[in-house]
């Protein structure tokens, strides 16, 4: 780095002013570091002092602590690079001082060295310690410390402001019965920080980065619900008038109207299950409209453990109004049940291939949800729950067991619940029927079908019961 030098006096004069701002800092970060061991009762005396620890015993319950020693640590650290910097640059100015007198530098350098190597690293440093949030008194009497969710975990300013709870304008109760609002973020982003800080990192107002495979991987791996973003989502520039309803529930979508480019394929003709390169394997034929036809509506071929769509129906003849198909597909159980006159929403992740937007251009709903997630239903309101492809013999027995569980609170009394062709090893079926079986439900169908030498299919159709309090 080529050496800069100006005036003796000049430079003695601005080490002076910053070594006081460093000073103050300094201070300021020490006050702050009292006021909290003060704050806890750390400088009363004897039955004061238990009586005052032991009554805040949950003061910093939910206080990220090692976050804020983090983010004071940034700052210090920062400072101290600063301070080492001005430091060598006067190091080299006493080495060379039998020059300076013969040198001269114009204004213009010696406002870009201020602005470089001084003003911006400060600058830099007064906003980290203006973003370090100390916890808040809250209450009356009985008073506790609260921090704001997750607040100093993250740098970048846009996550930050997303999480800080948001006041009533009016300072009055809101119709949800609270004082703030506060937008929802997983607990595992904490642990993707730099994924969800590129996720985050934008202009506001501008257009988005083409990164919903960055926000899927997020998801996935339990950063859901994200966080809201305030920039314009991206759509293909070729986008077409979607086909008409009686069109398109069986026949391949306009492929303009897909952002390809996070994809192998770059059309729909590429994703036919002869092609050993197409990006995904679940699902295999599902992009191929003529093998989907056939499916819930024909016993040609067919296992024991294919229940049909009619016969299902039957056991409730119309009471099937709305229900929910969870697994992995492009919506072909619930263009099937749109004939039927039953509204079915489609669960769907774009693994490899674009099967939300394969849903909503054949004029269903997609349900952008993963599988960890809590369903955004209602209790007791779904009259179906149908899922195949996608919950097999793979899955934890305690994960599928909450997801039971969550399944059987918006089902509704009455409600059918529809196990289609789950696969497992023989030697696990025990463990999976007693997971199908413990909730009591009325069996109305059930069957297991070989699949392999080592592994069986089963589906069944069961009948959640009434409840009584």
């Amino acid at each position: 780095m080529r050496s800069v030098c100006f005036p003796r006096c000049k430079l003695s004069r601005l080490m002076g002013w910053l070594q006081l701002v460093l000073g103050v800092l300094v201070i300021i970060v020490s006050f702050a570091n009292l006021f909290r061991f003060y704050s806890t009762g750390f400088f009363l005396h004897d039955e004061d002092l238990c009586r005052h620890f032991y009554s805040s015993k949950n003061a910093y319950l939910g206080f990220d602590a090692k976050a804020l020693s983090d983010r004071v640590q940034e700052v210090l650290s920062k400072m101290a690079s600063l301070q080492d910097k001005l430091e060598s640059t006067v190091q080299q100015m006493e080495k060379s001082k039998d020059t300076l007198d013969k040198t001269h530098i114009s204004k213009l350098e010696y406002k870009k060295y201020l602005e470089d190597e001084v003003i911006q690293p400060l600058y830099s440093a007064h906003i980290s310690l203006r973003q370090i949030r100390l916890p808040k008194v809250e209450g009356i009497r009985n008073s506790t410390m609260r921090e704001e969710p997750l607040i100093n975990s993250f740098i970048v300013e846009e996550i930050r402001k997303y999480i800080t709870p948001k006041e009533n304008r009016r300072g009055k109760i809101n119709i949800f019965g609270s004082e703030r609002v506060y937008n929802t973020i997983g607990h595992a982003c904490v642990s993707m920080k730099k994924e969800l800080e590129e996720y985050m990192n934008y202009d506001i107002g501008s257009f988005c980065k083409d990164d919903w495979n960055l926000a899927q991987k997020l998801m996935i791996n339990g950063c859901d619900p994200l966080p809201r973003r305030r920039c314009l989502t991206r759509a293909s520039k070729l986008y077409q008038k979607p086909y008409p309803i009686n069109e398109s529930l069986w026949r391949l979508p306009d492929g303009r109207n897909v952002r390809w480019s996070n994809y192998q394929c770059r059309n729909f003709n590429c994703l036919s299950s002869k092609n050993p390169k197409r990006g995904y394997s679940k699902c295999t034929g599902c992009f191929e409209m003529e093998k989907e036809k056939v499916k819930w509506v024909t016993t040609n071929g067919s296992l024991p453990v294919d229940f049909l769509i009619n016969d299902v129906l039957a056991v409730k003849p119309g009471e099937i109004r709305i229900g929910l198909d969870f697994g992995i597909g492009t919506g072909t159980f619930a263009a099937r049940m749109r004939e039927q006159n039953v509204t079915v929403i489609s669960t769907a992740l774009n693994l490899g291939a674009p099967f939300c937007e394969m849903i909503a251009l054949r004029g269903l709903i997609p349900l952008y949800v993963t599988l960890n997630q809590r369903l955004p239903f209602f209790d007791n309101t779904m009259d179906l729950i149908h899922t195949t492809g996608f919950l097999d013999g793979w899955i934890d027995l305690q994960l599928m067991d909450f997801m039971l569980f969550d399944w059987d609170r918006v089902l509704r009394p009455g409600g059918l619940l529809w196990i289609d062709r789950f696969f497992c090893n023989r030697k696990d079926l025990d463990d999976y029927m007693y997971m199908f079986l413990q909730f009591r439900y009325k069996k109305h169908k059930w069957a297991i079908s070989p699949k392999s030498k080592e592994e069986v299919y089963l589906s069944v159709l069961l009948e959640k019961p009434p409840r009584s309090l």
